[in-house]
């Protein structure tokens, strides 16, 4: 099947094998939410205030440590099973490939990312538009993030070589930025670059729509939004083109 020149072959049955796979790794979808939990936990103990923040933005988080486990399934897949030319040689597309994994990757650790959203729904509970602005914003985040670790995991030919930049990439993105404390805790002159990096745009877009959290222009948002959308659309329609690209080569 083709569709704007794309070809999506094989797209459902591999998001459904990948799910399997990653189901089968119970343990690792329980503790993939331990930082939030324990970041909330100290919200809770030291400033209940900032709760409605980090609930928002421990969901945001976990959204875009999908990106991690698609970056480290990605290579696990080519350089420890060396499964890729396998897949490559059958009728799954490249595309497929690539998006399957990152559906089905979605898929099986959605489950905690809607315990911590009943949470945020019982201490802080959405509005209709803000619960639509989250919807939103976390696919174009979980796009960007799942684009982002495919064509990292790419660039390796050893596993252990990716966790440096994995850990660099979570501080970029989830701890540094205002994603799990208000934006309002930085300098009025940061808030700009805050605001065009997708983990905080986001986290800024939903409490900007459930109101009175933060107080930021309509320039701001705006820059919030169109960084978010055009990130996630690149990013996304550059990870097919090297899925593409890799196919190719092999």
């Amino acid at each position: 099947m083709s569709l704007l020149g794309i070809r999506w072959t094989g797209t459902t049955a591999f998001t459904l094998t990948e799910m399997r796979v990653q189901l089968h790794e119970g343990l690792a979808i329980v503790t993939s939410m331990i930082v939030q939990v324990v970041l909330l936990i100290f919200v809770v103990l030291l400033d209940r205030a900032i709760l409605p923040y980090a609930l928002v933005g421990a969901v945001l988080y976990s959204v875009f440590m999908l990106g991690q486990r698609v970056q480290n399934e990605a290579a696990y897949i080519r350089i420890d099973h060396k499964l890729t030319e396998l897949y490559h040689a059958s009728p799954l597309s490249a595309e497929g490939y690539f998006v399957g994994m990152s559906t089905g990757v979605l898929l099986a650790y959605l489950p905690p990312i809607l315990v911590i959203v009943g949470v945020l729904e019982l201490s802080a509970p959405l509005h209709a538009a803000s619960a639509l602005v989250l919807v939103g914003v976390a696919s174009a985040l979980w796009l960007f993030t799942c684009s982002l670790g495919y064509i990292i995991s790419t660039f390796f030919r050893d596993n252990r070589a990716i966790w440096p930049y994995a850990t660099l990439l979570t501080n970029l993105f989830g701890v540094l930025p205002p994603v799990l404390y208000p934006i309002g805790f930085l300098p009025a002159y940061w808030h700009p670059i805050a605001l065009m990096l997708p983990t905080s745009s986001a986290a800024v877009l939903v409490e900007a729509a459930q109101g009175g959290l933060v107080t930021l222009t309509g320039g701001e948002l705006a820059l919030g939004a169109v960084a978010l959308v055009l990130e996630a659309a690149v990013t996304f329609l550059a990870a097919l083109y090297w899925a593409r690209r890799s196919a190719r080569e092999r």
